[in-house]
């Protein structure tokens, strides 16, 4: 069988959840660096963005159904549940964090930060400000949902936890999200805690500033 490739950066959260899939699961892949955009992306999403997969003859878009091919095609272990409810309370997760905090966290906040650097400018202060009730509000749900088991969905390891930490990452990265993740005791203490898995630590984006791309 031939090693999955997975087409993206490995900046985007969502890339690297996808990594971070094949690393729990002890798939050798490929990881080939692309940015937003170009043609290798292009060729697999209708809209240029990652990341894509390519395997063989299938290939796919979106995280989401590239890990759920990936879960099926490769043995154990599964990040998946096989239980009926903790399946629907995983796709619960991670359709609230990619809908709704994702737009948030990542969207609005980071975003804030990164945009403006791109272009050597300051941080837009104005939408700081105005996002965060909202950041504080999403992370003390979250809060909330880990407190009983330090999982999101029962007392295993899933995909939507995976889904989650590379968003928690980037959030803990800079001042106003890093001290709201901390004022969310259980949540800092669920990062940290699933931080040090070998997944986690192999997929750490590169330190610094974002640096602008174009497309080959």
């Amino acid at each position: 069988m031939p090693k999955p490739e997975i087409i993206g950066s490995v900046r985007s959260t969502y890339t690297r959840v996808v990594c971070m899939v094949c690393e729990e699961k002890g798939i050798e892949y490929v990881l080939t660096e692309k940015p937003l955009g170009a043609p290798e992306l292009k060729a697999i999403h209708p809209f240029g963005k990652m990341p894509v997969l390519r395997h063989g003859d299938v290939e796919l878009f979106e995280s989401k159904a590239i890990a759920t091919y990936l879960d099926r095609v490769f043995p154990a272990p599964h990040v998946f549940p096989a239980d009926p409810h903790h399946a629907a309370l995983t796709e619960q997760w991670v359709s609230l964090v990619n809908t709704v905090m994702d737009r948030t966290l990542i969207r609005t906040y980071i975003f804030a930060y990164i945009v403006p650097m791109l272009s050597g400018d300051e941080p837009d202060r104005k939408a700081i400000e105005a996002v965060m009730p909202a950041v504080q509000a999403q992370l003390g749900v979250l809060d909330q949902a880990v407190a009983a088991t330090g999982y999101l969905v029962g007392d295993a390891f899933t995909f939507a936890d995976i889904n989650l930490l590379p968003i928690l990452h980037r959030v803990g990265q800079f001042p106003e999200g890093a001290k709201a993740l901390a004022a969310a005791s259980r949540l800092a203490a669920y990062y940290d805690r699933h931080a040090a898995r070998p997944s986690f630590v192999r997929t750490m984006p590169p330190s610094g500033p974002p640096r602008r791309t174009t497309p080959n």
